[in-house]
């Protein structure tokens, strides 16, 4: 998808941030500490799971078990609380935590001495490696929620066609979907728009909810619709 084009680009203005899950976290109140920890959980488990298997060469069961040990530590250990947005971004904070987690595990400290050290993946540094995780599970995530948003509104065949135009590897013509789907070029045109509108605010609602503050949110916002 050409998110500059689609669903907005650098110059693209974004809503307001609000407290998010990141402070909820590492509230001294357990009844705001609770339900932030587990949206920061939900929101990183899958980008934590891939970049295990990717960057570290792990098996699935590997994998899962190191992340659901990441998580538990996480809370265990407060590493939430130990977050300083002035240093950097949350998401480059938690990655750093999760090497060191990892580096320090005694399961994976054993497997590493029959495997060898961490790889490298195509040049890429581990930062960007997660950074493009992340962003995979955010617009995987918010096109779960706009399918089920445009089926309860009774919209099914607007997102079917923005499913085989802007989610398909090989996307047909607005003249072909126009004429199997029964609708004007125009129509196509229309439910495209709307679509890629409504997606673009999942998208940065995800973002704003795991963010410290305004100008961490801008950043990952240009960053995951550049």
């Amino acid at each position: 998808m050409d998110a500059d084009t689609q669903i907005g680009g650098a110059n693209a203005r974004f809503p307001d941030t609000h407290l998010s899950a990141i402070s909820a976290a590492a509230s001294d109140d357990a009844a705001r500490r609770r339900p932030g920890q587990e949206a920061l959980i939900a929101a990183y488990w899958k980008p934590v799971y891939r970049y295990i298997r990717i960057r570290w060469r792990c098996s699935n069961e590997d994998a899962k078990d190191l992340t659901q040990g990441f998580f538990t530590a996480a809370i265990e250990k407060g590493f939430f609380e130990a977050y300083d947005a002035r240093k950097g971004t949350f998401r480059t904070f938690l990655r750093v935590c999760l090497d060191r987690f990892l580096s320090n595990s005694r399961k994976f400290a054993s497997r590493q001495k029959r495997s060898g050290e961490l790889i490298e993946v195509d040049g890429d540094s581990p930062e960007r490696i997660f950074e493009r995780e992340w962003t995979r599970s955010v617009f995987e995530d918010a096109v779960v929620e706009l399918r089920a948003n445009f089926q309860k509104r009774g919209r099914g065949l607007a997102f079917a066609v923005f499913e085989r135009y802007d989610l398909a590897e090989s996307p047909e013509s607005y003249d072909h979907l126009a004429s199997e789907f029964g609708i004007s070029p125009a129509a196509v045109t229309n439910y495209l728009a709307s679509a890629r509108r409504e997606l673009r605010k999942l998208v940065l609602e995800r973002v704003r909810g795991v963010t410290s503050g305004d100008r961490e949110f801008r950043c990952e916002a240009r960053a995951i619709l550049k």
